[in-house]
């Protein structure tokens, strides 16, 4: 059913050793990946007010995080590989969208994998002071670290997940603890910050919050090494409801003792208060330090969980003939993808001294766009592939369930890209079409699928991409054009009253200082995205036949 490699050669995912997980290896896993501690949430609070974000820690697992459970379990169930959402955008949209998912997902994980690591060194800084040379050389530690012990295998990664959980569990089961026997204030007073608005609030609440309900389908990319795959679907069950209450109940209990919403955060400023600081206030400064040792123990785990998903991304691509063939090598002895794995930790080492908000604000219309277009696919391979006719797990429901899959996720999501910010909106658009020229370089280049099998996956010989493509294209020009003309009026009117002086402040001179550049760029940017979509399905249909089994 998935469009995975035919061949079996040293240097593919088929020669990965398989490992066998337990229930609870897997929700640990799983955990890391997503969650690890409900780090992150502290920088939501001062933005957002403590009323909004208790609400929006409850209302996204159920319109984004759940939905996103339900669609990586089926669909990893139904084809167990590696690198998943390749594989299923593959199965059902074809290789260019394939390939653009596989390359938006291995941008979010290689930008974003450094935000853990700023976690970690903002933790060690409440305890220790850290000269920013001092907080630089223990950032590369970290993933030096993290890296070494991915290219061991990835028992070993399981294991440590399973350890950091548990003591991630623990500690912050006493911040809830401590925080909920010294309650003295309104946890969810006041709603959002005093002398702002809901919708101001609600962008930065919308990309931090997606962004710590990401994790699950990091899962999917180690489909193929997990032998017992069925365990995946009873795991995401667990872990969700194991990932709420680990963002929700440390969150109420710290603002219901200590208050001073506008003091929380992720740096190492003196006097910002996190989670350690309920434990420092109220119990003493030993079990302070052994909340900072878990929480660096805590962002290692998801970094050290990341590594293993993200650096699989690239070795599929290479099996594919969709990038250099080099990063399909593994070690000889772990069987592990060597290129991948360092390239990813050179990239976390640049990323690292950016600042938490910005990370998260840059990768989060990424991420809108990454897990809204899985949704979609989900009810394409529903159609090509009935549930009736499956032998493995897959989840009740009928159009009921598609609803609810698709229709909060694109709510959340939509909402999400125009309230984050109009700078970030337009960087996304570079981030998005950037996995469309890699697929035409690298398919002209290495030649794709076709080179497996060219009679199933034929070449148009004028335009060296596969059949099809021309009105593939069109069609990607056509969505997101479309997106951007209709988002360049909805941020127009949402930051209209505020955004030319913010930016001008913000950024001083270039395109991101002008409020009214960005709105023309973007809105003629997607007329002209639109226009070119049309002309490009146009020519198509008429011009490229399109294979159906391509």
């Amino acid at each position: 059913m998935s469009n995975k490699s035919e061949t079996n050669t040293a240097t593919s995912s088929s020669a990965m050793h398989k490992t066998k997980f337990s229930l609870a290896g897997i929700v640990f896993l799983i955990f890391c990946m997503c969650a690890a501690g409900a780090f992150g949430v502290e920088a939501m609070i001062p933005s957002v007010g403590p009323g909004l974000t208790i609400f929006l820690l409850i209302i996204i697992p159920v319109l984004w995080a759940a939905p996103m459970g339900i669609y990586t379990a089926e669909l990893g169930a139904l084809a167990p590989v590696d690198a998943g959402p390749y594989e299923w955008m593959k199965m059902a949209y074809g290789e260019l969208w394939g390939f653009c998912m596989n390359w938006w997902l291995m941008l979010a994980i290689y930008l974003g994998q450094a935000a853990y690591v700023v976690i970690a060194v903002g933790y060690i800084g409440k305890v220790i002071a850290l000269t920013p040379l001092m907080a630089t050389i223990i950032k590369v530690a970290i993933v030096v670290i993290l890296t070494i012990v991915n290219l061991i295998g990835l028992k070993e990664v399981s294991i440590l997940s399973t350890i950091f959980s548990v003591i991630i569990i623990i500690m912050f089961g006493l911040v809830t603890i401590v925080g909920f026997a010294n309650w003295n204030y309104n946890p969810v007073e006041p709603f959002i910050p005093e002398g702002s608005d809901i919708v101001t609030s609600l962008g930065t609440g919308l990309a931090i919050g997606i962004w710590l309900y990401c994790g699950y389908i990091q899962i999917s990319n180690l489909g193929g090494e997990i032998s017992n795959p069925e365990i995946v679907p009873k795991g995401m069950k667990v872990s969700i409801i194991i990932i709420v209450l680990n963002f929700l109940l440390p969150t109420i209990a710290g603002l219901a003792s200590l208050g001073n919403y506008q003091s929380w955060g992720t740096g190492i400023e003196e006097g910002v208060l996190n989670y350690s600081s309920v434990l420092i206030q109220f119990t003493g400064p030993a079990l302070g330090v052994a909340f900072m040792i878990m929480a660096v123990i805590s962002s290692c785990s998801t970094t050290n969980s990341v590594i293993a998903s993200g650096s699989r991304l690239f070795m599929v691509l290479a099996e594919d003939n969709l990038c250099p063939g080099f990063l399909s090598k593994l070690t000889k002895k772990s069987k592990m993808p060597f290129w991948p794995i360092i390239i990813l930790a050179i990239v976390t080492i640049i990323f690292v001294n950016f600042d938490f908000s910005i990370i998260v604000n840059i990768i989060s219309p990424v991420l809108f766009i990454l897990y809204v277009g899985l949704a979609f696919a989900f009810l394409k391979i529903r159609k090509k592939y009935p549930v009736e006719e499956r032998t493995v797990w897959y989840a009740k429901g009928g159009k009921a369930l598609k609803a609810y899959v698709l229709g909060g996720m694109f709510l959340i999501g939509f909402i999400g890209m125009m309230v984050n910010g109009l700078e970030f909106f337009t960087m996304s658009f570079l981030i998005t079409i950037s996995g469309l020229v890699f697929y035409i370089i690298f398919k002209r280049l290495y030649g794709g699928l076709s080179v497996k099998d060219p009679e199933k996956h034929p070449l148009n010989p004028k335009t060296k991409l596969a059949q099809g493509d021309i009105w593939r294209i069109g069609i990607f020009f056509m969505i997101f054009g479309v997106l951007m003309f209709v988002g360049s009026f909805v941020i127009g009117w949402y930051e209209g009253s505020w955004g030319p002086d913010y930016y001008l402040e913000v950024y001083g001179k270039g395109l991101l200082s002008s409020f009214t550049g960005m709105i023309s760029t973007c809105r003629w940017c997607g007329l002209g995205g639109t226009v070119l979509g049309i002309i490009l399905f146009i020519v198509g249909i008429k011009t490229d036949r399109i294979n159906d089994a391509n």
